[in-house]
């Protein structure tokens, strides 16, 4: 990472046709692209130069991934074209110019009012944010988007948008410490029955890789903080994650319907690939101990090869505070959080089936003394307070 952009991963051109390539890059970033009133992320993006968006760009661009998940992107279809057109497509120094022709977009749990009080402040709506089916102050914000070089079968999307947290078998919904009954913080009848599970969405995209079936599942669990002792966050964000360690199990998926009303999984044979912000380190932070381990721990899952970088290991160390009692390797850290608590954690994940082989892997987080770092920064920060991660995975 050095002073240049990545080498990509071989490639075929992007159009899906003739043999498959022999590796493909895959990539999660929390872009940090949203804004705090509906619109003006639009309004931002279509003009060119605005420096947080350009540099964010720049990143994508050194890094060069041919499937990308953007976390935190207001929904906006006509924002992810200019950001394609105005900054994407644009040379940033030596970083050339990157062109994603298939981009899927889809509206975002967050900021839509639930009408119940779903944070038991005693009145619904008096703070919608808390009150809405995802946290957030108007519809579609810390929303997300791929990006693909290769095509889409948008035909065969499926969005768990409105799927009910109640509805997934053994769910740790969440108990209110004042009352003797169990697992009530929702109440019980109509306000548990609307409540969905995703705090954004979970969308299983299919990616047709020259012939080949790749399901890039993505989503954006919550952040297993911002509550109290009923741990509301922390056991929504352990079931976020879970719900995929469930659809990539055939014995484990029936329970799962899709906002068709589709039942089911994936088939066992299936090709995919896990990414997002799953706000929950392995060791550290705050979410639930094995939320995480979900995933990493899955029969199904490829973890042999850790993303890492030098910039998450010398950062933890000049940061110190809550970093110096971290169990976990800070050369996998993801995110630069505040020192005193969480400190740095690994909060973005790119993980294939096990069967398609990790060829490389990394996070985009140079060390202080590289040309690039101006790129990561330190708080506060020029582009996300999270790192993009990639891995390099045969297909076939």
């Amino acid at each position: 990472m050095i002073g240049a952009a990545l080498a990509p991963a071989a490639f075929a051109g992007g159009d899906g046709k003739g043999s498959p390539p022999p590796e493909v890059r895959f990539a999660t970033f929390n872009a940090s692209l949203n804004r705090f009133s509906a619109g003006a992320l639009g309004a931002e993006l279509a003009a060119p130069g605005s420096a947080q968006p350009d540099t964010i760009a720049e990143i994508i661009q050194r890094v060069r991934p041919e499937v990308l998940l953007i976390n935190e992107f207001d929904f906006d279809p006509a924002a992810l074209a200019d950001f394609q057109t105005n900054y994407l497509s644009v040379p940033h120094g030596d970083a050339a110019p990157i062109v994603y022709p298939y981009t899927y977009i889809a509206p975002s749990n967050t900021g839509i009012f639930s009408g119940f009080d779903y944070d038991n402040s005693g009145a619904a709506g008096d703070f919608v944010p808390n009150d809405s089916y995802g946290f957030g102050f108007f519809p579609g914000q810390f929303g997300m988007a791929v990006l693909s070089m290769y095509p889409i079968d948008y035909a065969s999307v499926r969005t768990f948008q409105f799927f009910k947290w109640k509805d997934m078998p053994g769910a740790l919904l969440p108990d209110d410490p004042s009352t003797a009954a169990p697992a009530d913080w929702y109440t019980p009848g109509p306000e548990l029955d609307s409540f969905r599970l995703s705090s954004k969405s979970h969308w299983d995209v299919p990616i047709d890789i020259a012939g080949e079936t790749v399901h890039f599942l993505v989503s954006h669990p919550t952040p297993p903080v911002f509550d109290g002792p009923e741990d509301r966050n922390g056991t929504r964000n352990h079931d976020e994650i879970r719900f995929w360690a469930d659809y990539v199990h055939p014995g484990r998926s029936s329970y799962i319907y899709d906002d068709n009303g589709d039942y089911g999984g994936l088939a066992g044979n299936a090709r995919f690939v896990i990414a997002g912000d799953q706000n929950s380190d392995p060791l550290d932070g705050d979410s639930i101990p094995g939320a995480i381990q979900q995933l990493l721990d899955h029969p199904k899952v490829n973890t042999k090869v850790t993303p890492a970088s030098p910039g998450g290991t010398e950062q933890a160390a000049l940061q110190g505070g809550a970093n110096a009692a971290h169990l976990s390797d800070p050369a996998f850290d993801t995110a630069d959080f505040s020192d005193s608590a969480p400190g740095n954690l690994r909060a973005d994940y790119v993980l294939p089936r096990k069967n398609m082989k990790i060829v490389d892997a990394g996070v985009f987080w140079p060390l202080s003394t590289d040309p690039l770092f101006p790129l990561v920064g330190t708080f506060p920060f020029p582009s996300s307070d999270h790192r993009l991660v990639w891995i390099d995975v045969r297909v076939n």
